[in-house]
């Protein structure tokens, strides 16, 4: 048995141990939903599954509490799969492995899963409680939230009966969630041709690696280095000065998390190999100063390599490094009426180069509807300009918050007189699910919480181990003040 097992609340760590040796990538979930369906047949628990795959656990009210308001518990069931390049990993089969680091606990080169395998680990620890008094509850486990918020997408009218939402898939505890962004995905597909690259020239590999990469939504607004950026700056640059001819550029990954690492192969005659050489460590040099701050650990290397089978053709290659030099990224706009909330963002999340294609996939958020198409619209006429195919992926709407709601109320009440501070209400730039299930399910009263998570969608993620003992404590509490209907 591991360690999380010494770990405090033993009954949710113990879960989280065993959903950890559980793969479990977005789009491929049939290995978690039998482990779910499995366990509701080991306990006795009315279990279903809906045509998409989500599923529904039931456990009756204890004694006593048959006539207090249903709950719904609702986390997803899919993780990141994010690694270190030198991590050999396959999140296909292999466990992931979790490390206790001092406060925290992490996974060995990968990401953890803690989101939202945490909320799971919850919501399994009080289906099996024997000690909790509570109402009805139901536990929602949807897949495919981080590609695509299939599940929530395909859920079904009816398929649970509560009208109390508490949403798990939040990560920063003493704060309550109360509204999120909406969001789009805008993806662009430049066309090259190819040529024969220069009989002599001298071949090189630039890569960018060390950033922190993570959320998208999240961290945003933090300032943090995008690899597919810097990569493509020193291509532009050096195509303007130096005669650069490209290869092959690829960089980043999922749509919602940064690009942490990002590289390229590009020829330039061999009369400039020097002065590209300088012009690289100069821009290395500049970049250090600019994100000092926040990318201590922010690694370039320039290599050489054997001269490559082809080249882009001069107008293909111009046309992708002016895209994604001229495409945003970063903090848009920033709310006007909650204080300190970003209100819209971009991400540009990755480039793939696939046969004659190179694939550029951004994500756009924002808290007003609108604002989300403009932006949009924006990064979608940079690379019309650019020359490439440009179509919007389906989104999402957001979650506008209410202050008025009852479970706010009784959440807020909770964590106040458990750990004697007022949490703070606010509202989220990375996008939940809320939105889909207020569409389905009108008047819903909704809520989102848990513990703190650091570095979401990036091999730094952790989930600070003090935190999650107050989560449940609070999740608990909440569960006890649950009014009869």
């Amino acid at each position: 048995m591991s360690k999380l097992s010494e770990l405090q609340p033993q009954e949710v760590w113990e879960h989280f141990d065993a959903i950890c040796q559980v793969p479990r990538p977005s789009k491929k979930e049939e290995k978690i939903i039998d482990f779910l369906l499995k366990f509701a047949e080991d306990n006795n628990l009315d279990a279903s599954k809906d045509h998409i795959g989500n599923v529904l656990i039931k456990k009756p009210a204890t004694a006593g509490r048959e006539n207090v308001k249903s709950v719904v518990l609702q986390s997803h069931i899919d993780m990141v799969c994010e690694k270190n390049s030198d991590k050999k990993f396959d999140f296909d089969n292999d466990p992931i492995v979790p490390v206790i680091d001092g406060d925290w606990v992490k996974a060995d080169g990968t990401t953890l899963g803690a989101d939202d395998g945490i909320g799971m680990a919850a919501q399994m620890a009080l289906l099996v409680s024997k000690d909790i008094e509570h109402g009805p509850i139901e536990c929602l486990f949807t897949v495919d939230e981080e590609t695509g918020l299939t599940g929530a997408f395909e859920l079904k009218e009816g398929f649970f009966d509560s009208r109390i939402l508490l949403n798990l898939d939040s990560e920063d505890d003493g704060e309550l969630f109360i509204g999120c962004a909406g969001g789009i995905d805008t993806l662009a597909k430049f066309p090259f041709k190819k040529e024969a690259p220069l009989d002599k020239g001298f071949a090189f590999k630039v890569t960018v690696s060390g950033l922190k990469g993570g959320h998208s939504g999240d961290d945003i607004h933090k300032g943090l280095g995008n690899a597919n950026k810097i990569v493509n700056r020193f291509l532009w640059e050096a195509s303007k000065k130096y005669d650069l001819r490209l290869a092959s550029f690829n960089g980043g990954n999922l749509r919602n998390a940064i690009a942490r690492e990002a590289h390229a192969i590009a020829v330039v005659p061999t009369a400039n190999k020097e002065q590209v050489r300088v012009a690289y460590n100069m821009l290395f040099h500049d970049v250090q100063m600019e994100l000092k701050v926040t990318e201590p650990e922010l690694r370039m290397k320039l290599e050489s390599v054997d001269t490559p089978e082809f080249v882009f053709d001069k107008e293909s290659q111009a046309n992708l490094l002016n895209g994604l030099y001229a495409c945003p990224h970063g903090v848009i706009e920033m709310s006007r009426d909650i204080d300190g909330l970003v209100e819209t963002s971009t991400n540009l999340a990755a480039v793939k180069m696939m046969d004659d294609h190179v694939f550029v996939t951004t994500s756009q958020r924002s808290s007003v509807e609108s604002a989300r198409e403009d932006i949009a619209n924006m990064v979608a006429s940079v690379f019309q300009l650019a020359g490439a195919d440009v179509k919007h992926g389906g989104g999402y709407p957001g979650w506008a918050p209410n202050t008025d709601s009852e479970i706010l109320k009784i959440t807020k009440e909770s964590y106040q007189t458990l750990f004697d501070t007022e949490p703070v209400v606010r509202a989220i730039h990375a996008g939940l699910e809320c939105g889909l299930f207020l569409e389905k399910y009108p008047g819903m009263d909704m809520i989102s919480f848990g513990p703190t998570i650091r570095g979401a969608h990036s091999p730094d993620e952790r989930i600070e181990i003090e935190t999650v003992d107050k989560f449940w404590k609070h999740l608990v509490d909440v569960l006890d003040r649950i009014p009869e209907a």
